[in-house]
């Protein structure tokens, strides 16, 4: 860009922004390959070497370094694409990192806590919270896609502050990647989270624990589609559902007072009654999830 050129503040779009993502994992990395020739520069940021050098090998990014320091200031966007753990810290460390103006995206699982750490950035950032509703159990960038995001819904969650720059490019970084935006509000999103997303890891993970090691070799389809989520990383699964125990916990509630349910049916032989348990479990997927 010319210096008589207008500014990216003067002109915003992603097009012409210079974005920087901190965090080069599966989410961080399958958006580094998306966002590939769409927009002015990409910048990328990890504490692991390991995938710093697949970001060169693969040319995720155009420029790269452990230290976030070394590649903020050219940012006009700052996307946290880190463990929810690691974007509080980063969300504190940034007025540091970064001397001038940025738009400021988060990926993290849960919005309530991140939100409310931002509301505590200068007036020169313009914050807003962000999840795109996708993933693997693999959560590295040797596992990263730049479809990951096609068709999925992309939450998006305003703070009162954020601006009219940080809007835009939601909108336009979901259009970007081929995914649905959805604007809700933290507590919404939290909620609904629990249920739809951190719960079904619990599940996975309690079911796993609960089978004998004896039966593997009778291990099929099912048990593995189940409890695929069971081996997502602990250390992020921990910040999940601990910033969103508030809504964890009754959804927990839910399914336990259901299980006990099917449990008394089976103890009482009452075939009508688990028949209905059954068929109401599948009417509800289907309600749910139609496709």
């Amino acid at each position: 860009m010319n210096d008589d050129e207008p500014g990216f503040f003067e002109r915003p779009s992603l097009a012409a922004c210079r974005v920087a993502i901190l965090g080069l994992g599966l989410m961080g990395g399958s958006l580094a390959l998306a966002l590939r020739g769409r927009c002015r520069l990409l910048l990328g940021s990890d504490p692991d070497p390991a995938a710093l050098d697949l970001a060169r090998n693969y040319h995720a990014v155009d420029d790269c370094s452990a230290d976030p320091a070394e590649i903020l200031p050219r940012a006009e966007l700052v996307i946290l694409a880190a463990p929810v753990g690691a974007i509080l810290r980063l969300v504190t460390d940034l007025p540091r990192l970064h001397p001038g103006r940025a738009a400021v995206i988060d990926l993290g699982s849960t919005k309530r806590a991140v939100t409310r750490a931002m509301q505590s950035l200068p007036a020169r950032f313009d914050p807003l919270g962000g999840h795109p509703m996708c993933g693997r159990e693999r959560g590295t960038l040797a596992a990263a896609d730049p479809r990951l995001f096609e068709g999925k819904t992309f939450a998006f969650t305003a703070l009162e502050r954020s601006g009219p720059l940080a809007r835009q490019l939601a909108v336009e970084l979901a259009a970007a990647v081929g995914a649905q935006p959805l604007w809700l509000d933290p507590e919404t999103h939290d909620r609904w989270t629990a249920s739809s997303s951190h719960l079904p890891y619990l599940v996975a993970n309690a079911l796993a624990a609960a089978t004998p090691p004896e039966v593997a070799p009778m291990v099929g389809t099912g048990f593995l589609s189940t409890t695929r989520l069971a081996v997502s990383p602990v250390s992020m699964m921990l910040d999940v559902v601990m910033t969103n125990r508030e809504y964890v916990r009754p959804a927990l509630r839910r399914l336990q007072d259901q299980l006990a349910r099917l449990q008394s049916a089976l103890e009482a032989n009452d075939e009508p009654t688990l028949r209905a348990l059954l068929q109401s479990g599948a009417d509800q997927r289907e309600r749910i999830a139609p496709n």
